[in-house]
């Protein structure tokens, strides 16, 4: 049975479909043109995103299990993580996957400021990852002289990317509380029972910055930090390459590294807060980049780049993915869970 509170996600994905949709009326691309890419290149393309979803799993059942001990099975701690993918590929710049392990954490027994501790290590190395990896596409597009793309995918990466990385090291160094306007406009607004929840906010972000300071001074947390930036830093080039053997399926040639650099650079552009999923502007990003055109340029030459390579691979990597990563989360994430085990509270949290 879905869950009411999630129906809204299931709208969001023909929503997602609109900006494809054009590009198929605008490029005349048919059914044909996207079977043309053939079944072994449009598989393998799957594949390959199964990996980069599976390395996150992995990545965050470690970070999980390091600081908060077997508080589930491998399996299931991964397959949670995949189907919080959901809620990302269903909101404009990607973001809310975190809150889902957070929610499926506490259902385990885990204290929220824990929870909230391995998500955010878990978001920001994943992150920094692809925030690097887009940074470079970016120089690569600057060098080459695609100064539109190359300013889009600049200021959003690193805007992203700085962003997420300031607050992660800033929490181990100072304790954060809700801004002062934010806090007067809640207390006015709700009164005692507005000051309450203001002041649970503090507490909790109090602890969370406690925790920081305490795990972040640590060699282990160094290593943690480490192989976990390696890992996200894996699953990014999963993703990067599955162009190139969509691409090869119409001989169309595209290197590794071009292929890492335009999925990339794709990716930061359809973080933007546009579209649901960045639907329309990731397509538009991997022309851009490849082709040096202004991504908002609906105008762009058909013959440009193979449209039905871009389709195909935008179906290969976001549209079945959502399929998979809905019934995951609704499995696993969101099913009913009665107990919680001691190991919660333990584990190896610091």
């Amino acid at each position: 049975m879905i869950p009411r509170r999630m129906n809204w996600r299931l709208a969001a994905v023909p929503a997602s479909m609109i900006p494809m949709a054009v590009i198929v009326v605008q490029f005349d691309v048919g059914p044909e043109d996207v079977l043309a890419v053939g079944a072994v290149p449009f598989a393998a393309a799957i594949l390959l995103m199964m990996a980069k979803l599976g390395v996150q799993g992995a990545k965050f059942t470690y970070i999980a299990r390091h600081y908060l001990g077997p508080i589930d099975s491998a399996w299931r701690m991964s397959g949670v993580r995949v189907g919080s993918e959901f809620v990302k590929f269903t909101t404009p710049m990607f973001v809310g996957a975190e809150f889902v392990v957070i929610y499926w954490m506490h259902k385990k027994g885990v204290p929220p400021a824990k929870a909230m501790w391995v998500a955010i290590l878990d978001i920001v190395t994943e992150v920094l990852a692809g925030g690097i990896l887009s940074m470079a596409a970016g120089v690569v597009a600057l060098a080459a002289g695609a100064y539109v793309v190359a300013a889009v995918i600049l200021c959003t990466s690193v805007g992203v990317t700085s962003l997420w990385v300031a607050l992660f090291f800033l929490s181990s160094k100072r304790t954060f509380r809700t801004p002062r306007a934010v806090a007067r406009l809640v207390s006015r607004a709700g009164g005692k029972k507005g000051a309450g929840y203001v002041g649970k906010t503090d507490a909790w972000m109090a602890e969370v910055c406690a925790i920081s300071r305490d795990n972040m001074r640590t060699p282990d947390s160094k290593k943690v930090f480490a192989a976990s930036l390696a890992m996200s830093t894996a699953s990014w080039l999963f993703y990067g390459v599955s162009f190139l053997v969509i691409a090869a399926g119409i001989g169309y040639s595209v290197g590794a590294f071009d292929s890492v650099m335009a999925v990339m650079g794709a990716n930061a552009i359809g973080n933007l807060p546009v579209t649901v999923g960045g639907s329309g502007l990731a397509e538009f990003g991997i022309v851009a980049y490849l082709n040096g055109l202004d991504p908002f340029d609906f105008a762009a030459p058909a013959g440009a780049l193979e449209w039905d390579a871009v389709i195909a691979w935008r179906i290969a990597t976001y549209y079945v993915p959502i399929a998979v990563t809905w019934l995951l989360l609704v499995r696993l994430a969101l099913s009913r869970y009665a107990g919680a085990p001691a190991a919660a509270e333990g584990g190896g949290g610091r």
